[in-house]
């Protein structure tokens, strides 16, 4: 194979008698098997000769052999390919070119019928000649001196292949001249298989369909190889003028087309006449255009293409031919659609004046995304939320601070904290925190595990500070948190921007006991030919504390329970979460996990308008992480946390 896969070339008896169609005939057999060798030198000298003549002289050809490219460029050539986006369990979600669409096939991957057919109304002396037919050239000029220009061509597959890659569509004698010099030039360096194999992957076919596979796939659904022998007739009629004879726009047309093509065959004895007639009577099921269908999941496939063009650039996702693997499972991603769109009429239901809802899931024993909704409906916005929306998560980001201190070895589940009124200078003034109840709602001594599992405010500033501001941000970046942070004293209470993706990343490591790798939305790309460019393979690390993270899991897990801010997230598995709502009800949140599935969900405005006072993330955002862990852990086992007296205490 030229390219697109490996360099070997096949026999021209190889190429059409492996595999056979069992209905194949002796006499295209015989053809295929025996092709003559080619025309002697008197001929081919003449042929030229007399081409030259024609345009202008010797001269003309002399200067044309100086001037014209050097076709042994295309040892190296590889056209433009589309690339393709496939979940992780190899399902295609979308495909990605920019106005050629082709995937590479090998000659060996397409069916004898197909060659057949394409030789056959093409160019029937394909195996018999050097580039240049010279009873072709004879007809043609004659027909062309009696028009008085060139109305009639004379084009082998050779000439035609060297028209599409190196020369103008203009007719004229000169761009003539300069196809027959590049086809002698180019059957000299490449086999007839070579060149087969390189036609029949660069032509145009139609619709945006460029090289044999897609075509095959567009048009019948079924790969190159798959093709028989009433489909290939139709591919091969439709070289000449392709949307003219598209089965999508004029069936009959079509029909009548392949007829021609299979009469063809038929006089060339390459098929029987009993083999015609069934092929022009068998019906034809007829695919959909494939070049600018929609992807399955447009908030995946914009993700993942963005970070594609970041690492290779835009030209290698359009025209690369690349193949990615994502990590996202389409059930998953489906369950998450459908919960955002259900859940959203639900909450307009209950009066929430909200626009849109992201969702963003993780699997922490891998840190796989397996999920992400960037907003109600693609359609109406294009914005994905859940990855490009930096919003403040309120309370949610308080489990990073009793991380903090747990790890610490200064602080367990147990230690006391008082929720009592407090100030702190800062620029311009100074800072008092409260609770979510106002000035007055104080509970005084408690513990960090209930502090935490009722949300109060001011026993997480107090902690903040006390183990650093600065050793929070820390733990945040290990974390996988790119979001700007300063060391503000309002930090623990989520005063700053994160995405909904980072947050489920984050919380995944939590899920996982402290065991991480990175975050990642693609698993593996590959380019056509199969070489590994990317390998996202899970190379896991233990960066938290296990005896800390188990007790924050524990905490965590109060959330969910009766007396928690988090009750309506209960799933009646072990889980653990924790809710967050921002001032002036802008945004709102859960963030929860199982050991198998950590996923992270905002409710809020595009706008940063309110939702309505009074509306916590623990009414309005916990039901959605609730609606969608259901439907994603139906029929998963139910896995425990491991205890944290398992572990030796920091």
């Amino acid at each position: 194979m030229l390219f697109g896969g490996n360099q070997n070339t096949v026999s021209s008896e190889i190429m059409l008698q492996k595999p056979e169609p069992r209905n194949t005939p002796a006499i295209a057999k015989s053809f295929l098997s025996g092709v003559a060798k080619a025309a002697g030198g008197t001929v081919l000298g003449i042929t030229m000769i007399t081409s030259a003549v024609a345009a202008g002289g010797l001269v003309g050809l002399a200067i044309s052999f100086r001037n014209l490219p050097d076709v042994r460029v295309l040892r190296n050539y590889v056209p433009a390919e589309t690339s393709y986006v496939y979940d992780i369990k190899g399902r295609l979600l979308t495909n990605l070119h920019g106005e050629a669409n082709r995937e590479i096939a090998s000659l060996e991957q397409v069916s004898p019928e197909l060659k057949l057919a394409v030789v056959a109304v093409e160019d029937s002396n394909f195996y018999r000649h050097n580039g240049l037919n010279p009873y072709s050239i004879g007809r043609a000029a004659l027909t062309n001196y009696k028009q008085g220009g060139v109305s009639e061509g004379a084009s082998t597959l050779t000439m035609q292949l060297v028209k599409n890659l190196f020369l103008t569509r203009e007719r004229t004698f000169s761009r003539k001249l300069a196809e027959a010099i590049l086809a002698i030039r180019v059957e000299q360096v490449f086999s007839k298989d070579e060149i087969l194999e390189m036609y029949l992957n660069n032509i145009y076919w139609g619709h945006n369909n460029y090289g044999i596979q897609t075509a095959a796939e567009s048009y019948f659904n079924k790969s190159a190889a798959e093709l028989n022998l009433a489909e290939a007739a139709v591919l091969a009629g439709l070289i000449q003028a392709p949307e003219q004879y598209s089965p999508f726009l004029n069936y009959t047309k079509t029909k009548n087309r392949q007829a021609a093509v299979l009469a063809r065959m038929r006089t060339l004895n390459w098929i029987t006449p009993e083999e015609e007639q069934a092929a022009r009577q068998a019906p034809l099921l007829v695919g959909k255009p494939t070049a600018w269908r929609r992807s399955k999941s447009p908030f995946i496939t914009e993700a993942v293409t963005k970070e594609l063009e970041e690492r290779f650039g835009k030209d290698k996702v359009l025209q690369g031919g690349i193949r990615v693997q994502t990590t996202i499972d389409m059930n998953f991603q489906k369950m998450a659609e459908e919960s955002v769109k259900e859940s959203h009429k639900m909450l307009q239901q209950w009066g929430l004046r909200a626009d849109q809802i992201a969702l963003a899931a993780v699997d922490p024993r891998t840190h796989f995304v397996k999920a992400l909704v960037g907003g109600v409906d693609y359609k109406s916005s294009q914005f994905n939320r859940a990855v490009q929306s930096r919003r403040q998560p309120g309370s949610s980001f308080k489990p990073f601070v009793y991380y903090t201190a747990l790890a610490s070895g200064k602080y367990s589940p147990g230690t006391t904290i008082n929720d009592a009124p407090v100030t702190y200078p800062i620029p311009g003034g100074i800072y008092r925190p409260q609770n979510y109840g106002g000035k007055n709602d104080f509970a005084g001594m408690m513990s960090l595990s209930k502090a935490l599992s009722q949300s109060r405010n001011i026993p997480a500033v107090k902690l903040g500070k006390s183990v650093g501001l600065e050793k929070v941000i820390e733990v945040c970046r290990m974390l996988g948190i790119e979001s700007p942070m300063q060391p503000v004293i309002s930090l623990p209470l989520g005063s700053i921007g994160v995405t909904p993706l980072e947050m489920a990343g984050a919380f995944a490591t939590f899920a996982n006991n402290g065991w991480q790798s990175k975050t990642t939305i693609i698993l593996q790309v590959t380019d056509s030919k199969g070489n590994v460019l990317v390998d996202n393979t899970p190379q896991p690390e233990q960066l938290l504390d296990p005896w800390a993270t188990a007790n924050l899991t524990t905490m965590l897990k109060g959330v969910i329970a009766p007396g928690g801010t988090g009750p309506k997230a209960d799933i009646g598995r072990p889980a653990a979460g924790k809710t967050g709502t921002t001032s002036s009800e802008r945004d709102v949140w859960f963030v929860g996990y199982v050991p198998q599935l950590a996923t992270a969900v905002w409710v809020g405005n595009d706008n940063y308008q309110s939702m309505g006072e009074g509306i916590t993330g623990g009414d309005f955002a916990a039901p959605v992480w609730r609606s969608f862990m259901l439907k994603a852990l139906k029929d998963k086992p139910v896995k425990y946390f491991p205890a944290a007296s398992n572990f030796a205490r920091p």
